[in-house]
């Protein structure tokens, strides 16, 4: 049975004393992600909000331009993982057949089975200039997270990737065992619910690494916030795609390693609307 999480018997060894006890431990299963009957990727990720990661693995691969081209969408759910069954419009079944690969994601893999270096450091989609934002607000948008992340408070264990925008707050949330699964499943939450992703901010609870930049441009959204340090190259990515990257962030504050012209102090703003 796939179940996002399990109880494990476990025992326990702490300032010296044994005892034994259960814990709850996230789940993860084989992911095939098939089109027009060919088998394109299996990953590895937790089994939840499957048709969320199924449309944005397939908007963020570019695998279809949106989920329009997405025909139909079945979960398949078989004795040893999960298969996500999809048929395509004539258009993405072309694309797809070019592209076709067979591959075998470990947990968390973002670019496997890439062909090519070319491929593997592809730039990103460049963002609109969007809105600004306080530091309050950044501050705010990420202290939110924890409280949502239903299956991290039983375990410990998972990702997230969230969505936040002035208007309505945190308007979606997802976790994975895997952090790029965790951020394709909020691309497909919003690609399903027709968010705009232009006015808002991405929020991470792992490091930010190239893909996670290549991702969020997908997505369309101006500013990435990340509660871990991006590599030199997520740097370099986000700065070509217009995007405000944020890292680091704590409830003290954060760094700012692109575009900063999007961060505004509260003062600034006040005197702006004054005006």
């Amino acid at each position: 049975m796939h179940v996002p999480v399990q109880a494990t018997d476990r025992e326990i060894w702490r300032d010296g004393i044994a005892s034994e006890g259960t814990r709850l431990i996230p789940e993860e299963t084989p992911l095939a992600l098939t089109y027009n009957g060919g088998t394109y990727a299996v990953m590895m990720g937790t089994p939840q909000n499957l048709e969320d990661f199924a449309v944005g693995f397939s908007v963020n691969e570019g695998i279809v331009g949106s989920v329009d081209d997405i025909r139909s969408l079945d979960v398949v759910r078989l004795d040893d993982g999960i298969e996500l069954r999809m048929w395509l419009a004539s258009e993405g079944a072309a694309r797809i057949n070019e592209r076709r690969r067979h591959v075998a994601g470990p947990t968390g893999c973002g670019i496997c089975g890439i062909e090519s270096i070319a491929e593997a450091v592809r730039p990103a989609a460049v963002v609109p200039q969007g809105q600004t934002f306080t530091p309050e607000k950044i501050m705010a948008a990420m202290q939110a997270i924890a409280p949502l992340q239903s299956i991290n408070m039983q375990t410990r264990a998972v990702h997230a990737a969230a969505f936040w925008s002035p208007a309505g707050g945190i308007v979606a949330l997802r976790e994975d065992v895997g952090r790029h699964n965790a951020l394709d499943k909020l691309a497909g939450a919003l690609a399903r619910s027709r968010a705009d992703a232009r006015g808002g901010m991405v929020l991470l609870t792992s490091r930010v690494s190239v893909e996670m930049v290549q991702k969020t441009a997908a997505i369309g959204a101006p500013v990435m916030v990340a509660v871990s340090a991006p590599t030199a190259l997520a740097v370099r990515t986000a700065e070509a795609a217009g995007i405000t990257l944020i890292a680091i962030a704590r409830q003290d504050g954060f760094e700012i390693f692109s575009h900063g012209s999007r961060i505004v102090a509260r003062h600034a703003t006040e005197v702006a609307d004054v005006a």
